[in-house]
């Protein structure tokens, strides 16, 4: 038997998203209850809650694969009009940005796993390929992350040229992390990537610029050259 559909204004006050927020913080609330005061409102036959599970559902559940939804993809589910759609992208937005300024407040880098904090907000929710650079001082201080190429779904055409350009830009630059993103999802490295990493770890010896990483990013996770024994 199919169940009756109820409005959210019809349901007890502490099962409303926005109160249960108001009384309980945003902390207890589920992602789809997120998710649906951003929406605001339903439909004749769907709360806001109900297309907000869909859109879960579009992005199997996972944060990160929402935030590859494009404005189009987000307004192809039913419920949701541009303004929602707008609405949506822009939360997502500052939520990505507020990620980067986190990651901008000059920290030591001391691990793979540290690079990969830094540039997962850069990267991860990429439908194309993107070569970004750490550059850092001799302390393993992060001075500066700069975006280098992007291409497309397989690859993306990087100048060694540009990195050490860029290095020289910035004061005190003495190593470097640089990292790309595989959209595919597929974490080996390719003879390109190995070819790649020897030109810049030999191309920064004659700048006195260490190599110290780089990181393949694909699926929430990464592969890396140094604890590999690449480098």
């Amino acid at each position: 038997m199919m169940q009756k559909f109820t409005s959210i204004k019809n349901w007890a006050s502490e099962d409303r998203p926005r109160e249960k927020l108001l009384q309980k913080g945003p902390e207890s609330l589920s992602n789809a209850e997120l998710l649906a005061i951003l929406i605001n409102t339903g439909t004749a036959n769907k709360s806001a809650i109900d297309i907000a599970k869909d859109i879960l559902e579009k992005s199997h559940q996972n944060l990160l694969e929402l935030g590859r939804l494009s404005l189009t993809d987000i307004k192809h589910i039913k419920g949701i009009g541009e303004k929602k759609a707008v609405t949506l992208m822009a939360s997502l937005e500052l939520g990505k940005r507020r990620q980067l300024a986190s990651a901008l407040e000059r920290p030591k880098i001391l691990s793979s796993t540290d690079s990969f904090n830094l540039l997962s907000p850069y990267l991860l929710d990429k439908t194309v390929e993107e070569f970004y650079v750490i550059f850092m001082n001799a302390g393993n201080y992060l001075i500066t992350i700069e975006p280098i190429s992007n291409g497309g779904i397989t690859a993306t055409v990087v100048d060694a040229r540009i990195i050490f350009k860029k290095a020289l830009e910035y004061a005190g630059v003495t190593q470097l992390i640089v990292a790309h993103n595989h959209p595919s999802g597929n974490l080996i490295p390719s003879e390109t990537d190995k070819r790649l990493t020897e030109k810049i770890k030999e191309g920064g010896k004659l700048l006195d610029i260490r190599l110290l990483d780089h990181l393949i990013i694909a699926s929430n996770s990464f592969y890396s050259f140094s604890d590999n024994g690449l480098l």
